[in-house]
């Protein structure tokens, strides 16, 4: 059984991720646990003199984020009608990257799912602060939801990669067992400023890649452009692309696709999901 760990702050694109979540994971049998951080403000944390008691860290904090989950249990009960699903609610107090790594290690969490809210037209980065932080400090593969992206059956992956190294078979397991439920295609991108061959470290990864995913749907695409998301974007919307599987260990490849400011000619961060793979401590 999959544990699923759903962090929510009650927006809409968070519940937009919740509803995700429920479609993509119609068929297998799942724990979700919905959770809430509550956040004391900088000014609170940053004032030794003040420690919030027990008391009213319950009456402030956790019983109106209990009323509020159990509103959104009920909204789930309401679109979702699948018998593999059983739901829990957790409400915590403190550090948001702190909870969300003491959840994983409590619950044994194999994936989370959480929303991000774009910047449309605006210059900043596109992937909001909680987001942001988890996909880049927590070791747990991640499947980040945009604000506009709708459930479609998921048909093709793109895994954009420098081949710069080869990721451990436990970080790729998830993308494994996406391509295995949904019979999906696998396309391996590969993004240079130039024509320029692989060299023997890359083409020694790209088999080990290849490899591992033998029998299933796979092939490799080659593109020259100087801007990488540019490059992403025009093959996801070539190939009609419903997902966008990324290891995070290649910091900084993955940075230019997740994090930059060029966002108001980049579509696929507010339309396509993103999966990120970690390696498992």
């Amino acid at each position: 059984m999959k544990s699923v760990l759903l962090p929510t702050d009650f927006s809409d694109n968070s519940w937009n991720a919740i509803k995700y979540a429920l479609a993509f994971l119609q068929d297998e049998e799942c724990l979700f646990y919905l959770l809430h951080v509550n956040t004391m403000s900088h000014a609170i944390l940053n004032d030794p003199a003040y420690i919030a008691s027990e008391n009213v860290i319950e009456d402030v904090y956790i019983k109106p984020s209990k009323v509020k989950l159990r509103s959104i249990l009920k909204r789930i009960s309401e679109v979702s009608n699948s018998n593999l699903h059983k739901f829990y609610t957790v409400v915590d107090y403190g550090f948001f990257i702190d909870s969300i790594r003491k959840q994983i290690v409590e619950k044994s969490i194999d994936l989370i799912v959480m929303g991000t809210k774009g910047a449309s037209g605006l210059k900043k980065i596109i992937i909001g602060s909680n987001a942001g932080d988890v996909v880049v400090k927590v070791k747990c593969a991640t499947l980040v939801v945009p604000e506009n992206c709708e459930y479609k059956h998921i048909e093709e992956v793109a895994f954009p990669t420098d081949f710069s190294s080869f990721n451990s078979f436990k970080t790729l397991k998830p993308l494994l067992s996406i391509i295995e439920n949904y019979g999906a295609k696998l396309s391996f991108l590969h993004v240079s400023k130039n024509k320029s061959q692989l060299n023997y470290e890359q083409q020694k990864n790209k088999e080990l890649l290849i490899d591992f995913f033998a029998g299933y749907n796979t092939k490799c695409y080659y593109l020259s452009n100087r801007h990488l998301e540019d490059a992403v974007q025009c093959f996801t919307e070539s190939r009609g692309i419903n997902m966008i599987a990324m290891v995070a260990k290649n910091l900084n490849y993955f940075q230019q696709i997740l994090f930059h400011t060029r966002v108001e000619k980049i579509t696929y961060h507010t339309e396509i999901p993103f999966l990120v793979l970690h390696e498992k401590i």
